[in-house]
């Protein structure tokens, strides 16, 4: 398919247009993904989430610079939120990742989450094949910063860094919602504040109180801290430290034969996404478009029928081949 030998010849034009066209759902898409897929699998995938203002994307542009002093390539999908009003998103991260727009062995797009809970686009995990098959050596996803629904990017990477900053609450943050869980290296930024060492501490306990099988392989997550990033120094030194410990990381998923867990679990969430996809949005657009929904609704909130029976039913019928 052309498109597929443009990717892979590292067209980036023909790599952005068909991630929009993922993003709007284009059916031709879908079939352009279906060839690019067993050409994937090389990236190294790093997420980084956190909090909003935690300092995400500067750490990304600057992880972008470590990494290509390596001679690596980079691919970044930074995802923004989407307006529950408007149906708009921002998508400033590319202007803070700006100064790599000339750069040729850089690549970065971002992505509106549409509606998507858990801190990422619908479109991600396709997005992430893009760039993979584009020939991009990292492939870095930026979460969208909501808080607590953010573990989501274990299912899509091979090393996660969680974020946080003294003075936010990131204490408490970091013991809900499974963050503890999905962290491969804590990030402490801002480190110059006040407070950096009691959060410091507290992730330490926490980590000390986990049992040993949430460190897989026996990779105990370290806590890397970065400071001003106003003084470029000691800035750049801590992004040496962590691009190398992410390094690291990866190493030890290969070496303890880790990774491949890894894989699985997001062919888990690939394939479960895909079976909705191909299921769930043709029953529901045929109850749009036939009108069912809207009288089923109007039951719903009549109290003649409970949703739970309607699901069953409408699950029934598209399952007999029925609706």
């Amino acid at each position: 398919m052309e498109t597929t030998k443009k990717i892979k010849g590292g067209d980036v034009r023909a790599a952005s247009r068909l991630i929009r066209n993922l993003e709007d759902r284009v059916p031709e898409a879908k079939t352009t993904i279906k060839h690019l897929f067993p050409l994937t699998g090389k990236a190294h995938v790093i997420g980084i989430t956190g909090s909003p203002g935690a300092g995400k994307s500067t750490l990304t542009d600057g992880l972008i610079d470590m990494f290509r002093k390596k001679g690596k390539t980079v691919g970044v999908l930074a995802v923004d939120p989407t307006s529950p009003f408007t149906g708009g998103a921002i998508l400033g991260d590319r202007i803070r990742m700006q100064r790599h727009a000339e750069d040729p062995g850089v690549f970065v797009r971002s992505l509106a989450t549409r509606g998507a809970l858990g801190g990422l686009a619908k479109a991600v995990g396709d997005a992430i094949h893009v760039m993979d098959v584009l020939g991009k050596d990292i492939v870095i996803v930026e979460t969208v910063g909501t808080g607590q629904q953010e573990v989501d990017i274990i299912n899509h990477s091979h090393t996660v860094l969680v974020v946080l900053v003294p003075g936010m609450g990131d204490e408490i943050q970091a013991i809900k919602a499974g963050i503890l869980e999905i962290a491969d290296i804590f990030v402490v930024n801002k480190a110059d504040r006040e407070g950096s060492s009691k959060l410091s501490r507290e992730l330490m306990a926490m980590l000390d109180m986990a049992p040993p099988s949430t460190f897989q392989g026996g990779w105990r997550p370290p806590i890397m801290k970065v400071e001003n990033a106003f003084e470029p120094v000691g800035f750049n030194k801590a992004l040496e430290d962590i691009s190398n410990k992410i390094e690291e990381h990866h190493q030890h998923l290969v070496d303890k034969d880790i990774i491949g867990s890894r894989m699985r679990r997001k062919a888990v969430v690939e394939l479960n996404e895909a079976i909705r996809a191909s299921i769930l949005e043709p029953v529901l657009q045929k109850l749009l478009s036939s009108g069912q929904m809207e009288g089923l609704i109007e039951k719903v909130m009549k109290k003649e029928i409970d949703p739970y029976t309607v699901a069953e039913d409408i699950a029934k019928r598209y399952l007999e081949g029925c609706l």
